[in-house]
């Protein structure tokens, strides 16, 4: 699939044993020995001030790093823990933050969850980016639930194959826009 696109994996999980990054790694994985150009960005590495419009936090220096980063992707793919029927706070902090950096990306999401009945939950952000930075979100989205990993965070085969699958689909889309 070669050097097309550069992607970005935007892991929010903040639990030492995060099931979404998990997924993230997994995802990075598959994407690296598919040989495309592909970043982890983990939120854990990044002490985020949280966002208050003030132009003292839009210009931090660690906010413009990720905004840098952010901006020079094709597209990004999203892993973040489902709390109270959204994203995390750090997933809606980071988007928050960097804003326009997000204009005309492939967004996909890989999502964790306690249970199956919040598997909708990640569509506000999804209309977020797609109305207010006209990102093409990814349909195939992965959603993933405490029974699809084991004790150690391994993947169960069929969430393994729904990763690759939005992977190859994120790498297309991306393609046919670039």
């Amino acid at each position: 699939m070669g050097n097309i696109v550069k992607i970005i994996i935007l892991s929010c999980g903040l639990k030492k044993k995060s099931k979404s990054r998990s997924m993230a790694r997994h995802a990075f994985g598959h994407l690296q020995k598919l040989r495309v150009d592909v970043e982890f960005v983990n939120m854990q590495d990044y002490a985020l001030p949280f966002c208050d419009a003030e132009t003292e936090t839009l210009h931090h220096p660690r906010v413009l790093n990720l905004k840098g980063k952010i901006q020079k992707a094709d597209a990004l793919i999203v892993a973040t823990p489902v709390y109270n029927y959204s994203g995390n706070s750090m997933l809606k902090n980071v988007m928050e933050l960097t804003g326009s950096a997000w204009q005309d990306k492939v967004v996909g999401f890989l999502c964790a969850a306690g249970g199956e009945r919040s598997y909708m939950s990640i569509l506000s952000m999804a209309n977020n980016l797609m109305l207010d930075f006209r990102c093409l979100i990814v349909p195939r989205f992965v959603y993933a639930t405490d029974k699809n990993f084991d004790t150690d965070l391994k993947l169960s085969a069929d969430i393994d194959a729904r990763i690759r699958e939005q992977n190859e689909m994120v790498i297309k889309l991306t393609g046919a826009l670039t």
